[in-house]
């Protein structure tokens, strides 16, 4: 690699990295393309330049966190023995890197439904696609050896991430206090593994 391209990643590293900073402290009304550029201290033309546009240095950096947290869930499964402890494993890994990224996370659910990212939607599903292509590999297998009920991936996804998902929004909105994390890390991968083993 080149010093000019080392340079180039730096800087969109740079922005990605301020541009996390910026919407934690100041939230998604304080999250605006000024103040990640004065935060960053990078121009608004390199930022056009590295991502086209605030909408998207804003969507490149939900796929980062994406797949941030994508790594860390399928590394866990990888991990496991069955189909019991692998569940288990990706909701502990999921509310795991709830805490211990709670920036990330925090951008994660909160810009789910934003509109920047509509534009960017063929390549945030295709990032996802690539990072969820091994827990497929790995659901598919314990599906084949009767150890999950058999269903489609998708249904598999929702049951699995919809009940984890929402347990860390409401802990990271904050204005809930009936959340806990290790209440939720104790009581969720059993309840969800009720809902995908065979009868």
């Amino acid at each position: 690699m080149s010093p000019k391209q080392q340079r180039g990643e730096a800087t969109a590293d740079l922005l990605l990295t301020t541009a996390l900073r910026v919407y934690a402290e100041a939230g998604q009304q304080g999250f605006t393309v000024n103040a990640v550029t004065a935060a960053s201290g990078v121009s608004l033309g390199s930022l056009y330049h590295h991502f086209g546009s605030f909408d998207g240095l804003a969507a490149a950096l939900y796929t980062r966190c994406m797949e941030e947290l994508l790594e860390e869930i399928v590394s866990a499964v990888k991990r496991s023995r069955t189909a019991r402890t692998g569940i288990r494993a990706l909701v502990l890994a999921y509310l795991r890197f709830t805490e211990e990224h709670r920036d990330a996370a925090l951008f994660l659910h909160a810009s789910a439904y934003s509109g920047y990212l509509a534009a960017h939607a063929e390549e945030i599903r295709a990032a996802k696609a690539a990072k969820l292509s091994g827990l497929g590999e790995w659901l598919r297998s314990r599906i084949g050896a009767g150890e999950i009920v058999p269903m489609p991936p998708a249904l598999i996804e929702v049951l699995v991430m919809g009940p984890v998902a929402e347990a860390a929004r409401r802990w990271l909105a904050s204005t809930y206090d009936d959340i806990d994390l290790t209440e939720a890390a104790r009581i969720l991968p059993d309840s969800i593994w009720r809902s995908l083993r065979p009868a």
